[in-house]
Order: structure tokens, then C-alpha cells, then sequence
């Protein structure tokens, strides 16, 4: 299997000089339940595994990505001076060949880059990130006024999918009371189904940020493409990858 098949490429308006890719499950080696291409080395599947996998992205990117130990927080690390195995949920980068990169399988992978293509930037925005502001810290760190930013939104849970709980829409709408759109009542008390596209999209659009494309595959339905935690609990990660070419 070509590799390059496999890959999703960002539809969004982004400048010729910036690169960008999102993995699907599909080209690697690992067996059930990781089949195929994970790239978590956290979630249970062979490390050797996993090194190949990674191996693999070689000849699609200029250098290493900057791997992250994700923990649903909203610390932002540079990939141009990044070491070992940063303890974050985001990065940026401003210099060319330098690989920002965030793992997911249900929460929201956030791309960002200016119309200038002298920055880009990669959130993970689970609910818990996004809510407590992962995408405003990643704007800030990229040090350019967010109108000349655009983002793409990757694959994630569908709002057909994502129930919740009152507690999470709480926390949003301490935020901001417009969330409540996102939030759709179920017939169980205090339960909710979320959109987490809408919610990442209200905090792109409060920043100034309106030039927003992607947020249409659903990692929990497209289960012969995506892997998906809540669907499946134990199952490897995909990755979502920018840089400055």
C-alpha cells in the first residue's frame, strides 16, 4: 500500500509553503486492536511496533516530528527548540522543516497557520484542552494577530456521538454562555450529546479567527478509516502533522 493514499491532505487555504497531513488508521504494521498505523506508544501496542510505524512517515516529512506526551492540558512547547518528549497538548513552529504533531482518536486535532506562512501551530483539544483553552494559548505562542490566522479542524467524535455529562457543559458555558448551542439534551437526565466542532469553532471565532474549513470526518462512525477510543477503548492514535516547508 502506497502511504500517500492513505493520508488525509487539509483542504483549506493555507499558503503554498505550509505542509500538512492527517494519518488514518490504515498503512502500518500493528495488529488488532491497533491495526495498523498507530503511532501511540501509551496505549498498549508493541514499542517496536510503533518505531516502525513512525519510520515509516520518513520520506513524506523534511525531519523527526516533535512527538508529544499528551495530557489533556494547554501547555504549548516550539518544535524549533523542542527536546526528548515534551509534556504538552500543542505546538508551534516558525522555522522551515521542523514537524509540529498532535495524536488523537476522538479529540479534536486543530491546525493553524498565517496567511504569511512565517508560523504554524497543532493543538489536541479534547473537551477538557479546549475548554480550558489550548487553542487561545496556541494563538498566543504564535505571536501573530489572530486575523491573519486560518485553521483546519481534523477528524474527531461526531455530535451524534460524543455524550456528556452536565459537569462538561457546565465548564463551557462558565466560559461563555453562547456553548450552550453545542449541547444537545438527551432523554437521560443530565446528559448531553456535544459538538466539539461548534465549541472549537466559537473559541476560533471569539479570537477573530473565521477562515475555518475541516471538522467533517467522525472518528467514532468511520471506523474503517479513523481509530476511536470511545468506540472501541483499547486502539492505537493517528497523527495530524504541520510544518513550514
Amino acid at each position: 500500500m502506497d502511504l500517500r493514499e492513505t493520508f488525509i491532505y487539509p483542504d483549506w487555504p493555507a499558503p503554498a509553503n505550509v505542509k500538512a497531513l492527517q494519518s488514518t488508521r490504515l498503512g502500518g504494521f500493528s495488529a488488532a486492536p491497533y491495526d495498523s498505523l498507530n503511532f501511540g506508544t501509551h496505549v498498549g501496542d508493541n514499542p517496536r511496533v510503533v518505531a516502525h510505524n513512525r519510520q515509516l512517515l520518513a520520506p513524506y516529512m523534511p525531519s523527526e516530528p516533535i512527538w508529544l506526551e499528551q495530557v489533556h492540558g494547554k501547555i504549548v512547547v516550539n518544535a524549533d527548540a523542542a527536546s526528548c518528549v515534551p509534556q504538552a497538548d500543542a505546538c508551534i513552529s516558525r522555522h522551515r522543516g521542523a514537524v509540529c504533531v498532535i495524536m488523537t482518536a476522538d479529540c479534536l486535532p486543530v491546525l493553524l497557520c498565517d496567511e504569511a506562512g512565517t508560523v504554524v501551530g497543532a493543538a489536541h483539544a479534547g473537551w477538557r484542552g479546549l475548554c480550558d483553552g489550548v487553542i487561545e494559548a496556541t494563538v498566543k505562542e504564535m505571536g501573530v494577530a489572530s486575523q491573519q490566522l486560518m485553521a483546519w479542524l481534523g477528524p474527531t467524535i461526531g455530535p451524534h456521538a460524543f455524550e456528556v455529562g452536565e459537569d462538561v457543559r457546565a465548564a463551557f458555558m462558565a466560559h461563555d454562555a453562547q456553548a450552550a448551542a453545542a449541547f444537545i439534551p438527551l432523554a437521560a437526565e443530565g446528559k448531553y450529546r456535544a459538538d466539539i466542532v461548534r465549541l472549537a469553532r466559537q473559541r476560533l471565532n471569539a479570537l477573530g479567527i473565521t477562515r475555518i474549513s475541516g471538522g467533517t470526518f467522525c472518528t467514532y462512525h468511520q471506523k474503517d478509516k479513523f481509530f476511536s477510543y470511545r468506540r472501541d477503548g483499547v486502539t492505537g492514535r493517528m497523527g495530524t502533522f504541520i510544518w513550514l516547508g
